[in-house]
């Protein structure tokens, strides 16, 4: 009986990415998998040629070749797909080779199934100018990593995992219930397919130990409160020899006593006198950049705001530098003596026996509540 196209097997086109490859692979042997169809030959024959098909196209060499050759390139009688060609399909792999990804399994090694190590978080906390222009901190972070004398896989130095004796290496077991048939991990070697008869002495057969690293992060300039930098492969140390983990960094920047951050633009309270606000004047100001001077105009009110341009932060996603915002705040004076209270009140009397408001925002407010009192009276 001739064999069908592989890529017609696995319904892909010829020019089909890794990706794609995988995608239908997984979908069709989810479709075919003998647990999902007991006692179907026919499913378990299209279960056994979606495998062929795919450990042929996803090997790049045996792919080429198979692109060139097609079906006479191979010889399965002679291994080249593998131990004892497709006709021993193990279902037990080619399970957890479907749900490898969703569960953290990173397969096997060695003949045991090994697990990607988990996830780590860290919070930084930065002060304003390390976030805005940059730094480089180093951090100490506690984490599970594979112990030394073991290599991680937990046996005794010249001493190796053996198969387990109760799942036979597949880390499952099968329990008949009536009709039913349940495949749950097995008890003995929960999961690993392999059981340590003599344990490494310095990590208990665990593979694993606590230790805490230092780290060297280098920090963007303009991150803010909220972003995360990904350290690859500096999280935990994976389960019988598996990929470690990741560390995500994440950042928390200071409250400041001077400025305000919001998006890419700085916000700050100046304070200024109550003659340079009324009279006009000059004022320095802080910027990240160092001090520059503020024009404060004639009869300037407390609350007005000033930008100055480009004075802010450059975002970490963005190449536009924010602006800065001067919020004017007119001090009251205080601790006065007798005399300038005195002079405060002949300033009290002569603007308002001038005839001219002189405080715009009190003479708007009352003329606003005397129209809401005569509003209630009609």
């Amino acid at each position: 009986m001739s064999k069908r196209d592989y890529y017609e097997v696995l319904g892909v086109e010829r020019n089909a990415s890794d990706a794609e490859l995988k995608k239908a692979y997984r979908r069709l042997a989810m479709k075919y998998h003998p647990d999902r169809n007991p006692g179907d030959k026919e499913a378990e024959a299209h279960f056994k040629e979606v495998k062929e098909a795919y450990e042929v196209l996803s090997d790049p060499q045996k792919r080429s070749a198979y692109d060139q050759f097609g079906h006479a390139g191979f010889d399965p009688a002679a291994g080249g797909f593998g131990r004892g060609g497709f006709g021993g399909a193990d279902f037990g792999d080619i399970f957890g080779d479907i749900f490898g990804d969703i569960f953290g399994s990173g397969g096997r090694r060695g003949g045991r199934r090994v697990f990607r190590g988990a996830d780590l978080r860290y919070e930084m906390m930065l002060d304003l100018e390390q976030a805005v222009f940059g730094d480089t901190v180093e951090i100490r972070v506690p984490r599970m990593a594979a112990c030394n004398s073991c290599g991680g896989s937990g046996a005794r130095a010249g001493s190796a995992p053996q198969t387990c004796g109760t799942c036979g290496g597949a880390g499952q077991v099968r329990m008949q219930q009536g009709f039913f048939s349940i495949q749950q991990t097995c008890p003995e070697c929960h999961g690993a397919g392999t059981v340590i008869t003599e344990p490494c002495p310095d990590c208990g057969g665990r593979g694993r130990k606590q230790e805490v690293r230092t780290l060297s992060v280098k920090i963007p300039a303009g991150v803010d409160t909220g972003d995360r930098i990904r350290l690859t492969g500096e999280g935990e140390a994976g389960q019988n020899g598996g990929p470690p983990g990741d560390l995500y960094v994440e950042v928390r920047v200071r409250p400041h006593p001077i400025f305000r951050r919001e998006g890419s633009d700085l916000h700050c309270d100046v304070p200024v006198s109550f003659t340079t606000a009324a009279l006009g004047g000059e004022v320095e100001v802080p910027t990240l950049d160092g001090r520059v001077t503020l024009k404060i105009p004639p009869e300037t009110q407390g609350g007005k705001q000033f930008r100055l341009r480009g004075k802010g932060v450059k975002s970490v996603r963005s190449q536009v530098t924010g602006d800065m915002l001067c919020h004017i705040v007119v001090e009251t004076p205080v601790n006065l003596t007798r005399e300038q209270k005195e002079l405060l009140r002949q300033l009290e009397e002569s603007l308002e026996s001038g005839g001219k408001r002189h405080n715009p925002r009190k003479s708007s407010w009352l003329d606003g509540v005397k129209a809401f009192f005569d509003g209630m009276k009609s």
